[in-house]
C-alpha cells in the first residue's frame, strides 16, 4: 500500500500536503523562538501606587516606598525618560500631581528651590530676626550649623534678679540668611514652637559650630553668666 501511495496522484498530493504542513509547523517553531531570543527583558520602573502631589520634595519620595512600587514593564511599553533608580529623584521636586499607576518619568521632576523642599514630614522652617552680634556678625549662611542659646533674667535666693543663658538647642542647620532673618530647621513642630517661644520672650543668640569635629552634648539649664 504504501508503494501505491507514492506512485499514485493523490498519494503524491497527499505527502506535498504533509510535508507543507510540516514545513509550516517549523516555521512557526523557528519564529517563536526567533522572537523570545531577539525579544528584551521587562524593565523595572517605578509606577506610582497613589496619587503623589505637587511639589512633593523627590528626597522624601525616594525614601518613602508607600507612594511608588518598582515594576516590571515590557521593553516596548516603557516611557521615554521612565525612571528605574530612586536616587535620581534626590534633589528634585514633582512639577505636577502624578497619577496613580502611572511611571515615573524625569520630565515629572525638576530641580527643588524652595525651602519647603529641603524639609522631612515632620521638620519645620523657623524664621528668627537677630541683631549682627547674635548672628556672629553675618559669618552664618545657608548650610551653617549652629547652637541656639537664650538669655533672660531670672531670680537667684536673695531675691536678686541676674541674667541668665540657657543653652536651648544644638546643632541646628541654618536654611537660609536674608538680611537680619535666619531661618532654622526645627526637627520637629514643638522644637519650633519653643523656637518662636524664646525668640518672642527672650533674646536669640547663635553660636556658629565648625563644620567637623564636634559632638552634641546634654544642654546647659539655667548657667548663670552674671551676677
Amino acid at each position: 500500500m504504501s508503494s501505491k501511495l507514492f506512485t499514485t496522484r493523490q498519494g503524491t498530493v497527499l505527502l506535498g500536503v504533509i510535508a507543507a504542513i510540516i514545513a509550516a509547523i517549523a516555521l512557526i517553531v523557528y519564529l517563536n523562538n526567533y522572537r523570545n531570543s531577539v525579544t528584551p527583558p521587562p524593565v523595572g520602573v517605578l509606577v506610582a501606587t497613589k496619587t503623589i502631589p505637587q511639589g512633593m520634595s523627590g528626597d522624601v519620595l525616594a525614601k518613602s516606598t508607600s507612594f511608588y512600587e518598582v515594576a516590571k514593564i515590557p521593553a516596548n511599553k516603557v516611557l521615554s525618560g521612565a525612571i528605574t533608580d530612586a536616587s535620581t529623584l534626590t534633589g528634585k521636586v514633582a512639577l505636577a500631581e502624578i497619577s496613580p499607576n502611572s511611571q515615573l518619568t524625569e520630565a515629572q521632576f525638576g530641580a527643588a528651590s524652595g525651602v519647603q523642599y529641603q524639609l522631612k514630614p515632620n521638620e519645620r522652617a523657623v524664621v528668627v530676626d537677630l541683631g549682627s552680634p547674635q548672628s556672629v556678625g553675618g559669618q552664618i549662611g545657608a548650610g551653617s550649623n549652629v547652637d541656639l542659646w537664650v538669655t533672660t533674667t531670672g531670680q537667684g535666693g536673695n531675691g536678686v534678679t541676674r541674667p541668665i543663658a540657657k543653652l536651648l538647642f544644638q546643632n541646628l542647620y541654618v536654611l537660609g540668611v536674608n538680611g537680619s532673618n535666619v531661618t532654622l530647621r526645627a526637627e520637629t513642630p514643638t522644637q519650633a514652637g519653643q523656637i518662636i517661644f524664646a525668640s518672642t520672650n527672650d533674646a536669640i543668640w547663635l553660636a556658629l559650630r565648625p563644620t567637623i569635629g564636634t559632638k552634641t552634648k546634654p544642654p546647659v539649664i539655667g548657667s548663670v553668666t552674671g551676677g
